[in-house]
């Protein structure tokens, strides 16, 4: 690899203070209107004030110098949380929505997570893999430099493996680090909807000791919520998984307060997602825990649902990271561009708070914080150059993306 100089550059990272951003420091970021990064076989060395980087690099070989042109640099976005792995879209889904069914009684007719449960079930592992990497490669092109992807559209053990190898091998296959979660407990599969308590005794005797032995997923994740998994079983569940070594997460009061976000904060779990109806006291909970939420505003976008509180999160001392959820049912979209003009304007999140969520607390959520989400000496030179001159841009150009050239380990891959 080679050492290289980017010159020229409106940089703006968040400071890694050694925990998430939360709070007043949720959006704790710092900026050089005329900047510079130097990067040595794909690790930054120095970043700052283009006068000062240039002295640091001027005793050393570099091999490549790139003019940023002035253009804004941040750094790659890291989606934490992603069922990026899909078989087949559900397109027709979408205009049942919008004809007035709702999310759960699309998955109590069979539809919804059971129909791409079936898709991917049906799909050889090449075949997933192809639809998988095209996904995968769009969300790049969008400036995705790091992304977490879940299993759960198995929900049988074979099948939960297959998908597992095939998001290894899309960390493999592509520039983007990528971290796997087990996902069985997504949804209860149709073979066991008279019987639900058969198939989280499943999940716990037989899933996820194979998920674990199988060594590829670090997390295990859980759909808490009315009509798929309660409280008690989530607990079950989850306890479970980190008896094997599993980091956790759980889908937490998405539709209905089933007290998920207290759960995630009695297990203090690296995060709970969705959170739409999270009532104050177990944000509260979840804050003094150090739970990260993690918001997925596309997906209150797509369903017509009111968004997540991220200004009562924030001022409660949440940390709070965005994601995609992307996904063939409820958020079809691999653009964090998109999700961070959604936190903007919709969530009345400010531009710093939104950059800070979209990387630095969601590389945090997904335990890649020792290596991306700021720019800052020792970590990758995973960086975005934007058209525009500061992070605004990606919420003032709305529906396009302003992503000019995307960086991984100081390459241009995108």
């Amino acid at each position: 690899m080679l050492t290289t100089l980017f010159r020229n550059a409106a940089i703006y990272t968040p400071v890694d203070e050694g925990k998430p951003l939360a709070g007043k420091l949720q959006g704790h970021v710092r900026s050089w209107e005329r900047g510079a990064l130097l990067c040595d076989k794909g690790i930054i060395t120095a970043v700052g004030s283009e006068e000062d980087v240039l002295a640091k690099a001027k005793d050393m070989e570099v091999d490549m110098e790139v003019d940023c042109q002035g253009a804004c640099m941040i750094p790659g976005f890291v989606d934490p949380h992603t069922h990026i792995c899909f078989a087949e879209r559900r397109e027709k889904e979408f205009s049942m929505r919008l004809a007035g069914a709702s999310y759960l009684d699309i998955l109590k007719a069979g539809g919804g997570i059971l129909s791409s449960v079936r898709s991917v079930r049906n799909a050889k592992e090449e075949e997933l893999l192809s639809t998988t990497l095209d996904n995968v490669l769009t969300a790049l092109s969008f400036g995705t430099t790091s992304m977490e992807i879940k299993s759960g559209y198995g929900l049988d053990t074979e099948t939960e493996l297959k998908m597992l190898r095939v998001i290894e091998r899309v960390g493999k296959e592509t520039p983007l680090d990528v971290i796997a979660t087990f996902m069985g407990a997504h949804a209860i599969p149709e073979e066991y909807k008279s019987n639900p308590e058969e198939y989280v005794k499943l999940l716990i005797d037989e899933m996820i000791p194979a998920a674990s032995k199988q060594g590829i997923a670090q997390y295990c994740d859980v759909f808490c919520e009315e009509g798929v998994f309660s409280v008690e079983q989530s607990r079950r569940i989850l306890e479970a998984a980190r008896n094997r070594g599993f980091k956790l997460k759980i889908h937490a009061d998405e539709v209905h307060d089933l007290g998920g976000a207290g759960l995630a904060a009695e297990l203090e779990t690296a995060s709970a997602e969705h959170l739409l109806a999270a009532n104050e006291e177990n944000l509260k909970a979840m804050a003094e825990k150090g739970v990260i939420a993690d918001l997925l505003p596309a997906t209150a976008y797509s369903l017509k649902k009111p968004y997540a509180k991220a200004r009562k999160m924030i001022e409660l001392g949440v940390p709070v990271a965005l994601a995609t959820d992307c996904n063939p049912g409820s958020s079809y979209t691999e653009s964090m561009p998109f999700v961070f003009g959604l936190a903007v304007l919709n969530m009345d999140m400010t531009v710093e708070e939104a950059l800070v969520a979209s990387t630095l607390n969601a590389a945090y959520s997904i335990g890649l914080n020792h290596k991306v989400g700021s720019l800052e000496v020792g970590k990758q030179a995973d960086f975005l150059l934007l058209d525009g001159e500061t992070p605004a841009i990606l919420a003032y150009h709305a529906g396009v993306s302003p992503v000019v050239e995307v960086y991984k380990k100081g390459i241009h891959v995108a």
